[in-house]
């Protein structure tokens, strides 16, 4: 049993009405954690379009389509300043002579103005154009993975190929050695794993991080390559020059990023293949189709699920919320929304309404969803063109996970 299993739900505040109460562990839900998205469809035709839970500290849940749009852009309503930059300034200040620079995931964890500021510099790096020099290095490694299982007759997807595939083709990118994949891949699944209610903890996972980071930081500095850690030593910000603490920041949020949020999209996506044996011919006999189908795998199977803080008492959608609240945006529900999508959970290529919020909207939408993009693409391409029809293990049925990330813990999948 997990640590997060054994807390207890709490008191419902005085301003939530009763009437928008519903006992779901967005964690540990059995249902959840058996099949996601059918657990998610439930939720969204049988309870109302956002309600309050009291697990995990108690917090409310945005369901509807209309209520996540809404509050994705509603910065000054749904903040992402969980702690905000003068408090932030208070307890540095507090600290005594010689303690470590505490890193920040920025902008992700910023409002505009400040998160406009440290978003700026990233932004051409993630360009659509930027991001398309990279198709090739992520076919031929894509190549390489499926090869690598193709003439066994099965493999355990989430660790032979959706995790290696989009976490070695970031490590290129930031300029980190791929030879450490495995000691960074281990930092990633500890700080996901651990318990949401003790900072501390939370504190020297990102140190870890950072530590982890510094050596190949501070030698870009002085010996610059072509990645992104030396594009950003030469950058500014606000007009002034990157500093250690500005490359540790952005470190913590392009290395727990990019870690690993792309792996579940990969699992959820292959699993729907693997159930849909008509769809993988369809896509094998006109591959120009991928594309239009990743764009309805986002939608149907969508992962993320963006934390908020209320920042002012106000009403939402009719109902009472009070400073400080803890907010989910469940992207997953609001793209499974039939008042956005007509019979929302049948996965239809030829959907009218595939705009899908998947990598969010607003100020905080993804800034690596046109890397993520090419990665699920070529993973599909690579896995219908290598490959003949692959299906589920029926001796190793999938396993899955909730929280802030969506997706399989492990996906066997066999062929002939």
């Amino acid at each position: 049993m997990t640590e997060a299993a054994t807390i207890p739900p709490v008191p419902k505040p005085a301003h939530v009405p009763d009437s928008v109460v519903y006992d779901f562990d967005m964690l540990l839900d059995e249902e959840l954690r058996t099949d996601p998205h059918k657990r998610i469809l439930d939720l969204v035709r049988n309870h109302s379009p956002l309600f309050w839970t009291p697990r995990n500290g108690g917090h409310w849940m945005l369901l509807s389509h209309s209520a996540n749009f809404k509050a994705s852009r509603d910065f000054d309503s749904f903040s992402s300043e969980f702690v905000s930059q003068a408090k932030i300034k208070e307890m540095r200040d507090a600290m005594p002579p010689g303690s470590p620079h505490i890193p920040q995931p920025l902008p992700i964890n910023a409002d505009p103005p400040a998160h406009t500021k440290y978003r700026t510099p990233l932004n051409p790096a993630f360009s659509p154009k930027a991001m398309l020099a990279l198709r090739d290095s992520i076919r031929d490694l894509a190549i390489e993975l499926v090869d690598a299982v193709k003439d066994r007759g099965k493999c355990e997807l989430i660790a032979e190929i959706a995790e290696p595939l989009p976490v070695k083709a970031f490590l290129r990118l930031l300029g980190l050695p791929q030879e450490k994949y495995p000691e960074y891949r281990a930092i990633v699944l500890a700080h996901a794993a651990q318990s949401k209610s003790d900072p501390k903890e939370s504190m020297m996972r990102l140190l870890e991080v950072t530590a982890a980071m510094r050596p190949i930081v501070l030698e870009r500095k002085e010996k610059p390559q072509n990645d992104l850690i030396s594009l950003l030593w030469q950058t500014k910000i606000d007009g002034e020059e990157t500093t250690l603490e500005d490359l540790e920041n952005y470190g913590v949020l392009l290395f727990l990023a990019g870690l690993d949020t792309v792996t579940n999209g990969m699992g959820l996506g292959i699993h729907h293949l693997a159930t849909n044996l008509d769809l993988q011919e369809k896509l094998r006999a006109n591959p120009k189709l991928v594309t239009e189908a990743t764009e309805e795998l986002l939608r149907r199977y969508t992962f993320t699920v963006p934390p908020r803080i209320v920042a002012r008492d106000l009403e939402f959608e009719g109902v009472p919320m009070k400073k400080g609240d803890p907010v989910m945006l469940y992207l997953p529900a609001a793209d499974l929304d039939a008042q956005e999508y007509p019979q929302p959970d049948q996965y239809d290529l030829n959907r009218d309404n595939k705009v899908h919020i998947a990598f969010g909207t607003g100020p905080h939408r993804c800034l690596g969803s046109h890397l993520a993009r090419i990665e699920l693409n070529v993973l599909y391409e690579q896995m219908l063109a290598q490959l003949p029809t692959f299906r589920l293990d029926p001796e190793h049925p999938p396993r899955f996970h909730g929280g802030n990330v969506i997706g399989p813990d492990t996906l066997h999948l066999i062929w002939d």
